[in-house]
């Protein structure tokens, strides 16, 4: 009956700025999501612009050591994508998508503007010097370091809220129960990732070379500018944005169903799980969120106990009873964290290349005739990599894929991932082979105890690792994507997305652990991660990560042979999928 309702004039779950319902012709649709593609653009271009080149600008200006530097420039990347589910938590229970993009992005423009002024005054720095073994340089200071970590955890906390938010509001403008918008929904992902690399491809050329040659004052400059520009054109569009009514956090149903299991742990759980309260029980005062009806597994029994119906307790308040759907729904997200927790160490890996990859590079010779490329600009070979690696995939690995597996998709986002996995160990190897080269260069030209001194080595022996983890990134981070987003429950696609950000600020804090950890280990004699490169075994530390992440591809392995996917799982039930449950693809 919804159907000629929504072929209409209006959306019937879409509503306009003024809370009417909101009109298809005037309302959504590519206008909208061009503008919000544009505040994303304009978000990568000004958190990578910061991010990629912040280890020369702490090693450098701020005097801090390589260890030290690597520690700040992750830490604040993780707490960058942590803080996605935080947002994403306001976005869904309070303010919708809409003001928490708003909300966050003048939060992030505030953080950037005091990360410039930190640059203009030169009592925010410590004075300049030149890094040799006859000169020691003042370290900053402690009113310096807290003027700087907080413009850059401000930056941090308003990307987070901005970036949980976009990618859903964005398919908000489009109706996927109309076939045209559904597809324009497809493209309009497509297009996301697309705007999110053009972002990236500007932060690594021009904003990095304008960091270098013109100042940092300018570079983060141009980030403050390009973020409230971002938040002008999204604002823009105010009038013809579509607005979808709040559903509350996925999070509150996963506690609510932890907590009415433990308030009923005394229980014992019937033999037929027909008994179990469910979705045709649920009472006429309940409000219940039209959902598929989910099958009864047997894994995490302990979680039934939640929808057994206890006269003791009030059954109207939902933290004391569940549905046995809401349970299936939580145990769909239980049986994905070990998929989870094993992408981790990708992006600890990941992390390498915006941090010790580049403090090589410093050391390198850099010059192309009489231009010297920026240190942090080799990213650019990273993300090319990202963009070329995408095409290939679906024009060639796809079509072999399909015949060799009999899978219409080609690879399953768990072999996905697992070809990621794979290139992020080769990656390793190849960082560590070339870090031996270089110090062998140091060592043979006389200039190993000169931390300034250029290397006669070309920097583009760097080039190899920034290709694998490129490429590594372009399958781990779709197959993570479509893994997410085909796997959780359909209520909870917000959080889907949540916890893929989380795999990534996990991999950046597990980073800053294995550097601090290897830092106080090695100690003062023979320490792998010095000040000067050159004195140091960096080599050990790639080598290091590449062992743990042939262990971590073994356990990987190990959960992806074990995990059913979920249409696979209720197909063998005899329950077909909503058509919104497969239209990822």
């Amino acid at each position: 009956m919804s159907l000629p309702t929504t072929q209409g004039k209006t959306l019937p779950d879409a509503w306009d700025y003024k809370a009417h319902p909101s009109e298809r012709s005037k309302s959504g649709g590519w206008t909208s999501a061009a503008m919000i593609l544009g505040v994303e653009a304009c978000e990568r271009l000004t958190t990578l612009g910061i991010a990629v080149n912040l280890v020369t600008y702490l090693t450098e200006t701020m005097h801090l050591g390589n260890a030290t530097s690597a520690t700040t420039v992750t830490n604040f990347l993780g707490t960058s994508f942590m803080l996605c589910l935080l947002g994403g938590f306001i976005a869904d229970t309070f303010l919708g998508r809409y003001l928490t993009i708003g909300i966050f992005a003048t939060v992030q423009a505030t953080g950037v503007t005091v990360l410039t002024i930190s640059t203009i005054f030169p009592s925010l720095r410590p004075p300049k010097c030149t890094r040799d073994n006859a000169t020691i340089c003042t370290p900053a200071s402690g009113i310096q370091l807290t003027v700087l970590y907080l413009a850059l955890y401000i930056t941090a906390l308003g990307t987070g809220g901005l970036k949980s938010s976009v990618s859903g509001f964005g398919s908000d403008q489009f109706d996927d129960s109309d076939p045209e918008e559904k597809s324009q929904m497809t493209n309009f992902f497509n297009w996301f990732f697309f705007f999110i690399n053009i972002g990236s491809l500007g932060s690594v050329t021009i904003l990095v070379y304008i960091q270098d040659n013109l100042g940092r004052e300018w570079g983060y400059g141009i980030c403050a500018c390009a973020i409230v520009i971002g938040l002008v054109v999204f604002l823009s569009g105010t009038k013809r944005y579509r607005f979808k009514k709040l559903v509350g956090s996925p999070l509150t149903q996963i506690a609510t169903v932890f907590a009415a299991a433990w308030k009923k742990k005394h229980l014992e759980l019937p033999l037929d799980p027909s008994l179990l309260f469910n979705i045709d029980d649920a009472a006429e005062g309940l409000k219940m969120k039209k959902k598929q009806k989910l099958p009864h597994t047997k894994q995490f029994r302990f979680l039934d106990r939640a929808a057994i119906k206890d006269p003791s307790l009030n059954e109207a308040n939902k933290w004391n009873l569940a549905t046995l759907t809401d349970v299936e729904e939580v145990k769909l997200v239980l049986r994905m964290l070990p998929i989870w927790a094993t992408t981790v160490i990708f992006w600890t890996v990941y992390a390498q290349m915006t941090t010790f990859s580049v403090s090589q590079a410093t050391t390198m010779n850099r010059h192309i005739g009489k231009f010297q490329i920026p240190p942090a600009s080799l990213t650019v070979f990273f993300v090319g990599s990202i963009l070329l690696t995408v095409p290939i995939y679906d024009r060639l690995i796809v079509p072999i894929a399909r015949k060799l597996l009999k899978n219409p998709q080609g690879l399953t986002p768990l072999q996905r991932i697992a070809v990621g996995l794979v290139l992020s160990i080769i990656a390793m190897v190849a960082a560590a082979l070339t870090e031996i080269k270089r110090l062998r260069a140091a060592t043979t030209s006389g200039l190993a105890n000169n931390p300034t001194a250029q290397i006669p080595l070309s920097v583009f022996w760097l080039v190899p690792q920034f290709l694998l983890v490129g490429a590594g990134e372009a399958f781990t981070y779709i197959g993570q994507l479509d893994f997410f987003l085909r796997e959780c429950p359909k209520g909870m696609k917000t959080m889907s997305t949540g916890l893929f950000l989380s795999t990534l600020s996990l991999g950046f804090f597990v980073s800053s652990l294995l550097v601090t950890i290897v830092h106080k280990v090695t100690g003062n004699k023979h320490p792998w991660l010095p000040d000067n490169l050159n004195q140091g075994r960096l080599y050990d530390f790639y080598w290091l990560l590449a062992i743990l992440s042939c262990l971590n591809l073994a356990i990987y392995l190990v959960f992806a042979k074990w995990y059913v996917y979920k249409d696979k799982r209720l197909a063998d039930e005899g329950i077909e999928l909503e058509e919104s449950e497969t239209a990822f693809h």
